[in-house]
């Protein structure tokens, strides 16, 4: 039997469809995201939540000529298959495939290429208010969740529409969870709104009411506002009317022949408007009512075949052992407190919540808000741990200069998701971390080699008076217990030498040692021995390593998984100039100065030349093979 879904080759076709058709359709959408998403991965929960509202949009508004912008934007999916990228949907999150994320290089109905929250509606006034400049009719719409309501600059936005009275509709979708669940007094308020048994049952008595009056003309219209007005005068106002939004709902975000016919009545509207919908996240799947957090990142159910890159054996995910070693820490230091901004799963502080439940603090999403706090609570001369992805850490750029940097204040910021991050691609990489926080006086830069040297790096920046912020990647963390390593102390702006050599020298940042470590090992069989130093620290950098690497070496590769530009390498081409030392004995081995795609890791690394076997190619254009193997401390 043909699926309606077969029909719909562009976003027109939608509108071929009769109403009573659309719930069947939702049906095939949810039944072709839950396949994907089970082989790809996926942000399945949310993508389930929006399947009847996507559809309601399209079916309503003319999407080749109206906008909707999409907050965060991970809930595209349907807004993908409906506007002629169903053929690509298999290949999501795959590399040189579509992205998880609108992506306006994809298609000309994604406006902007999103993956962080608070973004929705501000571009869309912006959008609204060069509609008006240049004379441009059609309607605005931003899709936000309740989650991107904990953002303050989703408030800038309403404040600026609903005053400037701008022509926008704003769909808030209300589903109680953002990544985890939604927290702070919004959410609270938000749930007083949808559990107003009063205004609610008014509201539902007066809308049956007026659905039976025939609507002639102006006089009709200011008495149904009249009406509104006295309803909102009965049972009180509410902070979106405050801000000069006219608020409609709650409603069943479900019900597509209730969304249709909602969202008519409102595109005839030429005013700010916020449209509050209830769904539930993962609709549609058997686990949407037990465990909705599970669906909101899946990975794969069957991996595919990847290239296969031979590293050293592969043990915790950095972000297990962070969490490990931070309740440690904290089991001997009550002074130690943990913030995070709505990613108590992601940075693996659910545990630490769960301990020490009066000594976490989830601020929502906002970073600039957690940073902040992070530095009241130092002040008062406990040692608080923020965890924030390296991307979102970004957001909280000026409160990192004044609040920590200025005052000297003794923040530790656990930067996860530091590097690649694979399949979320461009918006979630941490590619920048190194250069925007280099900049900064007062701060300490550091990053470990494996599970012993993040839990020493830990531990010594709760000792010390100043900023600190550790980067580590999302990924695995390598296993060195075949290598015979001794490991030294951790001492601020020192490096650790792992393997002596003399044909060459390798000087590597964080997740980058392993790298080296591999190549070098190979080259020690075909009679290449290189020196390979782990940096620990951009920041103090260790110039008294940089001098003797340069001054002893024939040459000096670099090597950081951050972008070229302001990061590791950088810093130490800078110190050498500073130095007076030869730089051309240098090369610098970092990623591209432009935005990644999304992709596996070791795939994206191998194309920048950022794996073993590239690294391996490399030195030996650098250096000179010995007739015979020469023995190295390395056991392969």
């Amino acid at each position: 039997m043909p699926l309606l879904l077969d029909t719909i080759k562009r976003p027109r076709d939608i509108r071929k469809l009769k109403l009573s058709e659309l719930p069947l359709l939702a049906e095939e959408v949810r039944r072709e995201i839950i396949e994907v998403v089970s082989h790809r991965g996926g942000h399945l929960g949310s993508n389930l939540g929006v399947v009847d509202l996507t559809i309601a949009l399209h079916y309503v508004f003319d999407i080749e000529n109206d906008v909707v912008t999409w907050d965060v934007s991970n809930q595209t999916y349907t807004h993908k298959i409906l506007t002629g990228r169903r053929e690509r949907f298999p290949t999501l999150r795959q590399q040189h495939g579509i992205s998880g994320f609108a992506n306006r290089e994809e298609s000309p109905y994604d406006p902007f290429t999103f993956g962080h929250a608070g973004t929705a509606i501000s571009t869309a006034v912006g959008i609204v208010s060069g509609d008006e400049l240049t004379g441009r009719n059609r309607k605005v719409i931003a899709v936000v969740g309740d989650g991107a309501m904990t953002c303050g600059v989703s408030y800038e936005a309403l404040n600026n529409c609903g005053a400037s009275k701008k022509n926008i509709l704003v769909i808030l979708n209300d589903n109680t969870m953002s990544i985890s669940r939604t927290v702070g007094a919004m959410s609270n308020y938000l749930n007083d709104l949808r559990t107003a048994p009063l205004y609610n049952e008014l509201k539902s008595e007066i809308h049956e009411m007026l659905n039976k009056l025939p609507v002639v003309g102006h006089p009709i219209e200011e008495g149904l506002e009249t009406i509104r007005r006295s309803l909102k005068a009965t049972v009180g106002n509410n902070l979106f009317s405050a801000l000069g939004f006219h608020y409609y709902g709650p409603i069943n975000g479900h019900d597509l022949p209730l969304l249709v016919r909602t969202l008519r009545n409102l595109k005839r509207q030429k005013k700010p408007i916020l449209l509050h919908l209830i769904t539930q996240k993962g609709k549609g799947h058997p686990d949407a009512g037990s465990d909705p957090h599970a669906l909101h990142g899946v990975t794969p159910r069957r991996a595919e075949t990847k290239i296969e890159v031979k590293t050293l054996p592969a043990k915790k995910p950095y972000t297990k052992v962070f969490a490990e070693s931070l309740i440690r820490l904290a089991e001997r230091d009550n002074r130690i407190v943990a913030v995070t901004a709505a990613m108590p799963e992601g940075t693996g502080l659910i545990e630490f919540e769960k301990r020490f439940p009066s000594r976490f603090f989830d601020v929502g999403i906002c970073e600039q808000h957690a940073v902040g706090l992070a530095a009241g609570l130092a002040h008062v001369g406990l040692r608080p741990v923020a965890a924030i992805y390296s991307t979102f850490l970004q957001r909280a750029y000026d409160q990192v200069f004044q609040e920590l940097c200025l005052q000297k204040l003794p923040v530790v910021i656990a930067m996860d998701r530091a590097g690649i991050v694979g399949a979320d691609g461009a918006t979630h990489n941490g590619l920048f971390d190194i250069a925007y926080l280099r900049t900064f006086p007062n701060i300490v830069l550091t990053a470990p080699r494996d599970a012993e040297e993040l839990d020493a790096m830990l531990a010594f920046a709760l000792t010390l008076d100043v900023p600190t912020a550790i980067r580590y990647p999302r990924t695995d963390i390598p296993d060195f217990s075949s290598l015979q390593i001794a490991r030294t102390p951790i001492r601020l702006g020192k490096a650790e030498v792992l393997t002596t050599g003399a044909d060459g020298a390798i000087l590597a940042y964080g997740s980058m040692v392993e790298t080296a470590l591999a190549a070098s090992a190979a080259l020690s069989r075909e009679g290449i021995d290189l020196c390979v130093v782990n940096a620990r620290f951009v920041k103090p950098l260790d110039t008294g390593i940089v001098r003797e690497l340069l001054t002893e070496q024939p040459f000096l590769l670099l090597m950081e998984e951050h972008s070229s530009a302001g990061g590791f390498c950088s810093a130490v081409m800078e110190a050498a100039v500073q130095l007076g030392l030869d730089t051309r004995k240098m090369k610098p081995l970092a990623l591209a100065d432009k935005f990644l795609e999304h992709g596996d890791r070791k795939n994206l690394l191998q194309a920048q030349g950022l794996d073993p076997e590239s690294v391996v190619a490399l030195v030996k254009t650098l250096a000179v093979a010995k007739p015979r193997a020469r023995r190295t401390n390395i056991r392969v």
